[in-house]
């Protein structure tokens, strides 16, 4: 199983940049822990971070959270808007954000006209095979693997490579990883534990977490061959 790439960087329409292009756009503030939208509700926009963090989540009908993706700035997320469907989940944000509201309908007319559809079909793809990679690792490996997979995820995403490892400055909590990850957020301390012992990743004191991403890489290959 190999790990999700940046999807939202990869060889994609500039959202940002078609934005200015798209009539009817807007910036929106979304204060820290409020939806911009809610699954089931239908809202025919997508959104780009200009500045700020926005979670996406599905929650089944247990009531159990499933953390799919982390967007930051120049992100792009609600592309299901695209084909004019209702949202399959939840975007909140984690921190005071700022948000590029690009109506979808028009968006397209435009990427069609400018002959960029071919890159958004492929984002498209690229975004739902990145969905049912997690939904995949939800059902099929052990809790300490998964939280492996989403470690190794998150420092490819979010991560500053230097000579002391991987650092990511978003500081996610417990909460969050369990959510990531689908299990408790007391095995999830157990689980950065025995990482930290063996030192696979390191935590600063305001909660930063720094991946030794080759040393994690292969923990994972030993465990799961």
């Amino acid at each position: 199983m190999t790990q999700a790439k940046s999807l939202s960087r990869l060889d994609i329409p500039d959202f940002r940049a078609l934005a200015g292009r798209v009539p009817g756009t807007s910036l929106i503030e979304v204060s820290r822990n409020s939806h911009v939208y809610r699954c089931g509700t239908r809202d025919d926009h997508v959104y780009v971070v200009e500045r700020g963090q926005v979670k996406t989540q599905m929650v089944a009908a247990s009531g159990k959270r499933c953390l799919l993706s982390v967007h930051v700035m120049g992100d792009m997320f609600g592309e299901i808007a695209l084909l004019g469907q209702g949202r399959l989940e939840s975007a909140i944000a984690l921190t005071r954000t700022v948000l590029l509201r690009i109506p979808a309908g028009r968006a397209a007319a435009v990427l069609a006209a400018e002959g960029s559809g071919d890159l958004l079909a492929r984002h498209l793809g690229n975004r739902l095979r990145h969905q049912q990679q997690v939904v995949a690792e939800m059902v099929t490996l052990p809790s300490e693997l998964r939280l492996a997979y989403r470690l190794l995820d998150l420092a490819e995403r979010f991560g500053l490579r230097g000579p002391a490892g991987t650092r990511v400055d978003i500081a996610f909590t417990q909460e969050d990883l369990s959510e990531m990850v689908g299990t408790t957020r007391t095995r999830i301390g157990q689980f950065l534990k025995r990482f930290r012992e063996l030192e696979l990743v390191e935590f600063t004191p305001r909660s930063h977490l720094t991946v030794h991403e080759e040393r994690l890489s292969s923990w994972v290959s030993r465990h799961t061959h």
